[in-house]
């Protein structure tokens, strides 16, 4: 059955993203990343000033999820949380909106670790884009990262926070193949070839 959703999680300077707005476009999908974050932000009342400024920190999603505990959810098929402390609770918060942004269909759903809630749902193909360490870092300089050395540092401090945020926000020890259907490394593959590949695969 073709893929209604994808869901394409990345390592940093792997090049996921734009493999991500390639695989949108092959499939005429909608493209998500930063709306699942700035959905759950309006109904919390955080302003998309404040989220823009903090979404490049570790604690973006904290933040949002305290405010959205502090406030009534618009949507009446969203469970109304009231303040919570434990990371299981506010969890709970951004599932229901990457749960809802894939009942929408024709989505390509990128980060957040969509991947995670959406296994075993029918129609949802995931996908990990990544490389190796030296070739993510080489790619960061490229983009202007700094040097050799920074670059190294930022996929190593990437790395530790996206297991951090699969551990905090889905119990997730250890990242496994065996949490995706297709896992590209993009060593070798450029965002187009990686994309094609994505898009063959859901509409298999």
């Amino acid at each position: 059955m073709a893929a209604r959703v994808v869901c394409i999680s990345r390592t940093l300077g792997a090049g996921g993203e734009e493999v991500a707005r390639l695989v949108a476009d092959g499939l005429g999908f909608r493209f998500v990343d930063d709306e699942i974050i700035l959905r759950a932000a309006e109904v919390a009342g955080v302003s998309p000033e404040t989220v823009a400024q903090a979404e490049s920190t570790p604690s973006l999603i904290t933040r949002i999820v305290e405010g959205l505990g502090k406030a009534p959810l618009a949507d009446p098929g969203m469970a109304v949380l009231h303040p919570m402390p434990t990371a299981p609770s506010y969890t709970k918060l951004i599932e229901n909106v990457i749960r809802q942004t894939a009942e929408d269909g024709s989505v390509v759903i990128v980060a957040h670790g969509a991947s995670i809630p959406l296994a075993n749902t029918a129609g949802v193909l995931r996908i990990l884009v990544t490389a190796s360490p030296e070739v993510r870092a080489s790619r960061v300089v490229e983009a202007g990262g700094g040097d050799a050395k920074a670059a190294k540092k930022a996929v190593e401090d990437s790395d530790r926070e996206r297991g951090k945020f699969l551990q905090r926000f889905y119990g997730i020890n250890h990242e496994h193949p065996t949490h995706y259907d297709l896992t590209i490394n993009t060593d070798n593959l450029d965002a187009a070839q990686a994309s094609a590949l994505v898009v063959l695969a859901a509409r298999a």
